[in-house]
């Protein structure tokens, strides 16, 4: 984890700054996945950033535990849950695949902009499909840039090793969703806004 949280570290205040870059995408997102949402629900998010989905989803539901490669992007984080008076997330910097948690915890996790920057998604899937309870679903947005952009395959390990890029999983669309079944997720939607768009899946553990 120590390479992947200097890296992310370095690139915080440069993320911080970006804007969003579909909009109306983004906001489409939020409210398909707040109409699962329920006040008792215990949420956990794997590659949070600087919290801001984290934050918008807080007042929904009892609890928010979210964790980050980046102790420079939890700062920020923390940050602006304080001033948007947001008290009921927890930011920590951690691996889901080595934080001790117990299974069948939460009811609901995400992974939003980080499977594809994993080196192992399976491991990573298999781990939300163990610390989901039963009937819980996995909210994940992934770039599958293995359908349109398969050459980056060949130049990201030559930027990362730069310290230019960070890990790319260069991933197909159907490679995505067989990953999923195969941890026995169900998939219950499945958006694209373009082709060349991550693509936005809601899987359920069955009950």
């Amino acid at each position: 984890m120590a390479e992947l949280s200097t890296f992310w570290d370095k690139m915080a205040d440069k993320y911080a700054a970006q804007p969003i870059a579909d909009e109306a995408a983004y906001r489409t997102k939020l409210a398909r996945t707040q109409s699962h949402f329920t006040p008792e629900m215990d949420i956990f998010e794997f590659g949070c950033g600087t919290g801001g989905t984290a934050i918008t989803h807080a007042p929904h539901v009892r609890h928010v535990h979210a964790v980050d490669f980046s102790a420079r992007m939890l700062d920020m984080a923390r940050q602006k849950a304080k001033a948007a008076g947001v008290d009921n997330v927890t930011f920590e910097q951690g691996d889901i695949t080595s934080l001790s948690i117990a299974p069948a915890s939460y009811d609901m996790v995400l992974g939003l902009s980080i499977l594809h920057l994993l080196k192992d998604r399976q491991a990573v899937i298999d781990r939300v499909f163990a610390i989901l309870k039963p009937g819980g679903r996995f909210v994940s947005s992934t770039a599958c840039i293995g359908d349109s952009m398969k050459w980056l395959g060949v130049i990201a390990p030559l930027g990362r090793a730069f310290g230019l890029l960070p890990m790319l999983n260069v991933m197909t669309h159907d490679q995505l969703r067989d990953s999923l079944t195969r941890a026995g997720f169900a998939i219950e939607h499945d958006w694209r806004p373009n082709p060349h768009a991550a693509v936005f899946i809601i899987a359920r553990k069955p009950d």
